[in-house]
């Protein structure tokens, strides 16, 4: 299937939206410079959010063209995603585990747990990285797999979903559950859904507005010039400003996941023709699932180096924050196509097997 323009730059430039939100954090903690006091650098939530609308708009497209085509196999579905996803999830997990429960101690620079070393090792092995991360804040490494969580348990309930369902009913359907599962998570007294961010009302919206595209349900916008733009003003408006950033939950979750859907939508289907074919920035969105899973590694590593530079009092504080953010953008970029050429591709490429 042709690979849908734009959307791998985007994926690149959300990733680092939420290293931008992670870094001053880790910095802070430990008595470094760092700045946040711009709305881009506290817009690492939102857009994990938008990669959830991205991943349903993609996931969900797949899905309806395979029945379309009658060729959707939940075998290979889920094999495909196992060998995208569980590699690097799980060497991260290994890693941050061992990280926290040995590596700080051993460099006597403990954070404190409050969980059990096994619970840990259960709720991410059995795709509850979200509730591992939000009940237990178990450091910045681990947490980063809570949206992976999400998107393992929106695999476990698409894929049979989309199997059982008729072709011609799958819009419908998608439509009527995710009003009624929306309405629960914001209006029910079901306060683990909000606590845990069982948010998957993101992924199905986006879903709903790629079937929509293949429905041909969406060709008015094609005749405008106007509304695409708006949508990418308003998109790019609610990470630079908080012009956006509604008090009520339902109302901020409403506006994001319509907004993102149409987002990505206009980027890949109603982009007047504009296509970004730059080859690295491309190649930055292709690894972008590694520097998103990496990033926070590198930040330590670096929050190490510079804790020992402080002490020495080489740079002032505003060199120190630049310094932090280039070195730590630039070897997260290496650390994942390191991890993308030399770990991931051997799984990516076992994947061609189980296309539809």
């Amino acid at each position: 299937m042709k690979r849908l323009p734009n959307l791998d730059p985007l994926r690149f430039l959300l990733a680092i939206f939420v290293l931008f939100y992670h870094l001053p954090v880790i910095f802070e903690g430990r008595g470094l410079p760092s700045f946040n006091e711009l709305p881009i650098f506290n817009r690492g939530g939102q857009a994990v959010r938008m990669f959830f609308v991205l991943s349903g708009f993609l996931i969900i497209r797949l899905i309806f063209l395979e029945k379309l085509k009658n060729s959707f196999s939940i075998r290979k579905f889920y094999m495909r995603r196992v060998l995208r996803i569980f590699p690097l999830y799980f060497l991260v997990l290994i890693f941050g585990l061992f990280f926290y429960n040995a590596i700080l101690p051993f460099l006597n620079m403990p954070l404190d747990k409050s969980y059990d070393l096994m619970d840990g090792i259960l709720l991410s092995v059995f795709f509850l990285a979200n509730v591992f991360t939000f009940e237990y804040a178990p450091g910045a490494i681990l947490e980063v797999l809570w949206s992976l969580g999400i998107e393992e348990q929106f695999y476990l309930m698409i894929a049979p979903l989309s199997y059982v369902v008729r072709y011609k009913y799958v819009f419908i359907t998608l439509l009527v559950l995710t009003v009624i599962y929306f309405s629960v998570f914001h209006f029910s007294d079901i306060e683990l859904l909000r606590k845990y961010q069982f948010v998957y009302f993101y992924l199905f919206i986006g879903g709903i507005v790629a079937i929509m595209e293949e429905k041909k349900m969406l060709e008015f916008l094609k005749t405008s010039a106007i509304i695409p733009l708006v949508i990418v003003i308003c998109t790019v408006l609610s990470f630079v400003t908080d012009v956006f950033q509604f008090e009520e939950l339902w109302i901020k979750n409403l506006s994001f996941s319509i907004l993102f859907s149409f987002f990505v939508h206009s980027l890949a289907f109603n982009n007047r023709g504009l296509e970004i074919k730059n080859k690295f920035l491309n190649y930055l969105g292709t690894i972008s699932y590694g520097i998103y899973m990496l990033h926070c590694i590198v930040i330590y590593f670096v929050a190490f180096i510079f804790m020992k530079i402080e002490q020495l009092n080489v740079f002032n504080d505003l060199i120190t924050i630049i310094l932090i953010f280039v070195i730590t953008i630039l070897l997260t970029i290496l650390l994942a196509h390191i991890s993308f050429k030399y770990f991931e591709s051997y799984f990516l490429n076992l994947k061609q097997k189980y296309r539809g």
